[in-house]
């Protein structure tokens, strides 16, 4: 089969290259996928299980890419609850070869049915990004309704996701970004766009919630917005700076089987519209991945006939 490998730690997503690897094992409880869609993140490059297994073993080259939308091609043993030929997304495992490729193996709890009438190349853009906003802004913040949320990166694969989960939820939402982003901010239903090239954050305060996803010194001045009992919540990096009288957290998503039903449910009804910036095909990859060609929201990498 085809897929994209990486071999260089320091290359990052410009040295990514297609190349022919075995079609994959399914052991237990896991399925084998046709991969129809897939969802690369760029900084899982950096992530340690990348590049090794549980173990600490060395396991380059690695296929990267772990959103996935697809269909169920092979039962590892054991596994039930799926069914060949049946139309799944979800996540694939850390530390293994991953979706940017023909075929994956996968652990069966990590996948979900894809409901009825939604395209693969909009599931492949909510399985992390969908679980990061939501286990952001309710399992480790807390959100409820009437509550006051700063959310940055509000034009991004997960803050768009993030930016509609709190206002169907009802949240006051505060969407940051770059200028250019405003109007798509806001057209997720944010209730207030924060230019983050001209406005002053400082003005903006306080806040029950901050979810973040940028990191450094937005994270660092954004710890004094928060009120009293409030949350700071981000998936960048482990804040430097807590909120005087509140909490601060960095959470790594974790695989969340219910979580993804729950996705998949706003998926099907149009509550949740994830932000698709572009298509790919496998074979454009390399070219379309590297540095200087990301827009907002999430690029999604188009495998089979079809998808």
């Amino acid at each position: 089969m085809q897929a994209i490998v990486a071999t260089d730690r320091d290359a990052g997503p410009g040295g990514l290259s297609l190349a022919e690897l075995p079609y994959p094992h399914a052991a237990e409880n896991d399925v084998v996928v046709e991969v129809h869609a897939a969802g690369f993140t760029p900084d899982e490059l950096d992530w340690p299980a990348t590049w090794t297994d549980r173990a600490g073993r060395d396991r380059t080259p690695s296929v990267p890419g772990h959103d996935v939308s697809d269909v169920v091609a092979d039962l590892g043993y054991g596994t039930t609850g799926l069914t060949p030929g049946q139309p799944v997304f979800g996540i694939t495992d850390w530390a293994r070869n991953g979706s940017l490729a023909e075929y994956v193996a996968v652990e069966a709890r990590n996948l979900v049915p894809l409901p009825a009438g939604v395209d693969h190349t909009v599931a492949a853009a909510v399985p992390i990004s969908g679980l990061s906003a939501w286990q952001g802004l309710f399992d480790h913040a807390g959100l409820v309704a009437g509550q006051t949320v700063l959310i940055h990166g509000a034009a991004g694969a997960v803050g768009s996701l993030a930016v509609q989960l709190a206002h169907e939820a009802g949240a006051h939402v505060i969407g940051s970004g770059r200028t250019a982003h405003r109007d798509t901010v806001m057209d997720l239903a944010a209730d207030r766009f924060v230019d983050l090239q001209q406005d002053r954050l400082a003005d903006v305060g306080p806040v029950d919630v901050v979810f973040d996803v940028i990191g450094g010194a937005l994270l660092d001045d954004s710890a004094a917005l928060v009120c009293p009992g409030g949350t700071l919540v981000t998936i960048a990096e482990p804040p430097r700076f807590r909120p005087e009288r509140g909490r601060a957290v960095f959470f790594v998503v974790e695989p969340d089987r219910s979580g993804l039903a729950t996705l998949a449910e706003r998926l099907h009804d149009g509550r949740l519209r994830p932000l698709v910036a572009a298509t790919c095909a496998l074979a454009e990859v390399p070219t379309v991945l590297a540095p200087g060609h990301r827009r907002p929201g999430k690029t999604i990498v188009t495998v089979a006939d079809g998808a």
